[in-house]
């Protein structure tokens, strides 16, 4: 049927495509004569009914309408004015342009039926109700007929007559020539495109092997039957639609079963040419590159069938148009990951929260972002801050970008678990294309972690931005994400360079979010002639080189590995500020002074405590032993002399002598 096609600028020539009525019209006449705004039958019969419609007027008879349209049927005939000549027909969708094609049939004059001017024909001939009923062969099967069986056959009419819909709602709807055109492009954008006629519209790159020659090379001839057909050869042609019936193509599209790849490709390929600045050239031609699409990511401009000879510039659109463009193209994309790059999704949300988009879409648009995140690049990330906030760039949309991030790793890793799901099935279903295609890449998550970083450390130039937004948004991955936290050491270095009022407890809390651990060796030494950081972190970070040396020096066999090491240390120190090493010395000679005295202490109380034990001694040695002597010895020698110069009689003296006074004492007592 395409193959049979004959293509021209001006319009197309059918064989059918000439109009007439069957029956020989009341008034004969040669044709219309056109006078400025007003258009008069050439007959010798003097007109008795003006029809008008806008600023253009119809000299015309009543009778070759009356006989054709049963609204002039009612209107004349239902009028109490029984010399009615003059009507006025300002809603007949087509205006004076359909109205004039209609008014020649109702003469029998030949009309020419063409893509262009098919669709307002036949809503014209609805409204004038040209039915069967009047006549045989009306207007009304005429231009369904042609619809039917000349229209729809063809790519080149069925997208004209879908773009003439525009203008013709919501007869078009109603008369089902928007639904019939939508489904008959999108079989023919799925079907098999050999045998298709088309030809270049932008410079064409390398395709595989296969060098494609530009447009305006081939001029008017078509390529070879055997030359490659890209998959994008349809883009082009549907992106001239308005973006309601272009909804509609990409529904019916998706219904017959397209690849996701491709109808993601066609969504940006619109976006680029409705809403300019968008994204650049090479983004959409080449968004569906990541994605496999392995023909169409290499056009540039895509190929497009002989529509209308010259390429329209399509009119600037106003705020409205544009917020429903977006909101439209938003409600389209395919769900699958990758079905468009994230590049063009976080550039689509720019625009959107822009523009002042439904929340519903724009959150879904945000879901959609956050499952290929680690694509996105810093630029793209940067999106200004649209609402009354006080900062530069949206944080807090960045921080729900990174929570949707997360929460598609986490759920990824519950259905990729060897628990879940065997080998089979996830074969099958990394192959189907499935919404998680291609997203357990283990260096995700390291990716999204220099990117939060990078972020940081251009955010963190906004002195409007709190300590909290920047600890939230940077403790939100976890600790495994980053295996060296230089980035994050730049970003708190630029927010303390931007935020020089911060309290020591604020710089002490910034600092909590980095691990001293995981920084470089030029980390490392920036840090220690940092002077905006904290002396404690300062210190922690000299403490953590000291232990990564230490660590080193224990694993390496060889003194000439340890060399390195050392030169670094020394370097490090030497490079320390003069202040910093000012309070150092003082700190260590006031630590060596407490040592010192401290030592003297123990030296004072170890002589007290010899001193002590002498004197101890001394004491027992003065106490216990002399005092039993010197009580004892004289009654010794008394004894001796008792025993050796007196008799028993002085000794029985004595011993009463001596038991007197107990008695006496025991009396007194």
């Amino acid at each position: 049927m395409w193959d049979s096609e004959t293509e021209s600028v001006g319009g197309r020539d059918y064989g059918n495509g000439v109009l007439s009525s069957t029956t020989k019209p009341g008034v004969r006449t040669d044709g219309f004569e056109q006078r400025g705004q007003s258009w008069y039958v050439a007959t010798d019969i003097p007109s008795d009914l003006l029809v008008q419609i806008g600023d253009v007027s119809f000299h015309l008879h009543k009778y070759p309408l009356l006989s054709r349209s049963g609204k002039m049927n009612r209107v004349i005939y239902d009028s109490r004015d029984v010399e009615l000549n003059k009507i006025g027909l300002d809603d007949l969708p087509g205006g004076a342009e359909a109205f004039e094609l209609a008014a020649k049939f109702c003469y029998g004059i030949a009309v020419d039926l063409t893509a262009t001017n098919i669709s307002g024909l036949r809503c014209a001939a609805e409204y004038l109700e040209m039915t069967e009923d009047l006549e045989e062969g009306n207007l009304i099967f005429k231009t369904e007929a042609f619809l039917s069986y000349v229209v729809l056959s063809s790519w080149r009419d069925s997208i004209l007559v879908l773009k003439s819909c525009e203008k013709l709602s919501p007869w078009a709807e109603n008369l089902q020539i928007v639904r019939r055109c939508s489904e008959s492009i999108a079989w023919k954008a799925c079907a098999n495109p050999k045998g298709i006629r088309w030809q270049y519209t932008g410079k064409a790159a390398h395709h595989r092997s296969v060098s494609s020659p530009k447009w305006n090379e081939m001029k008017d001839s078509s390529p070879s039957r055997n030359s490659p057909v890209p998959p994008d050869w349809w883009f082009e042609d549907v992106s001239i639609l308005r973006i309601d019936h272009f909804v509609r193509v990409i529904t019916a599209i998706k219904v017959k079963g397209m690849r996701y790849e491709l109808i993601g490709a066609a969504v940006v390929h619109y976006a680029t040419k409705w809403l300019p600045g968008l994204v650049s050239v090479d983004e959409g031609s080449n968004s569906s590159q990541s994605n496999g699409s392995s023909s169409s990511s290499s056009w540039k401009g895509g190929l497009h069938m002989v529509v209308a000879g010259t390429r329209d510039e399509l009119p600037a659109l106003q705020a409205k148009d544009q917020r429903m463009v977006v909101e439209s193209l938003i409600s389209i994309i395919p769900p699958q990951r990758d079905s468009a790059s994230c590049s063009f999704l976080l550039r689509l949300l720019r625009m959107a929260n822009m523009l002042k988009a439904a929340p519903a879409l724009v959150t879904e648009l945000e879901k959609r972002v956050g499952m290929q995140l680690e694509q996105a690049s810093l630029g793209d990330l940067l999106i200004p801050s649209y609402s009354k906030s006080e900062t530069m760039y949206d944080v807090d949309l960045v921080q729900r970008l990174l929570e949707h991030f997360l929460v598609q790793e986490q759920s990824e890793s519950l259905i990729q678990s060897p628990s879940r799901s065997s080998f089979s099935d996830t074969k099958m279903y990394d192959g189907g294309g499935g919404a998680a295609r291609g997203s357990t890449n283990p260096n995700a998550k390291i990716r999204v972690a220099r990117l939060v970083d990078s972020y940081l450390t251009e955010v963190s130039r906004d002195r409007n931005l709190s300590l909290t937004k920047f600890q939230v948004l940077a403790e939100a991955l976890p600790e495994s994400a980053r295996s060296c936290d230089d980035g994050l050491y730049r970003a708190i270095d630029s927010y303390l360079k931007a935020h020089p009022t911060l309290t020591e407890h604020e710089r002490k809390r910034l600092c909590r979010v980095m691990d001293c651990q995981k920084l470089s060796i030029d980390a490392c030494m920036h840090a220690a002639q940092n002077e905006r950081l904290p002396l404690r972190v300062v210190v922690q970070v000299l403490f953590s080189e000291q232990v990564k040396i230490s660590n080193a020096m224990a694993k390496e066999a060889g003194d000439s590995q340890f060399q390195p090491l050392i030169s670094n240390r020394k370097t490090l120190l030497e490079g320390t500020p003069q202040s910093f090493q000012e309070g150092w010395a003082t700190a260590k000679k006031d630590i060596n002074t407490l040592k010192f005295e401290l030592e003297t202490v123990k030296a004072k109380y170890l002589e007290l405590q010899n001193d002590m034990e002498t004197l101890q001694k001394q004491f027992d040695k003065l106490t216990k032993p002399k005092q039993a002597s010197a009580w004892t010895a004289p009654w010794k020698k008394l004894t001796k002399l008792a025993k050796n110069d007196v008799g028993p009689e002085t000794m029985a003296n004595v011993d009463v002598s001596r038991k007197t006074p107990r008695r006496w004492r025991n009396s007194i007592s």
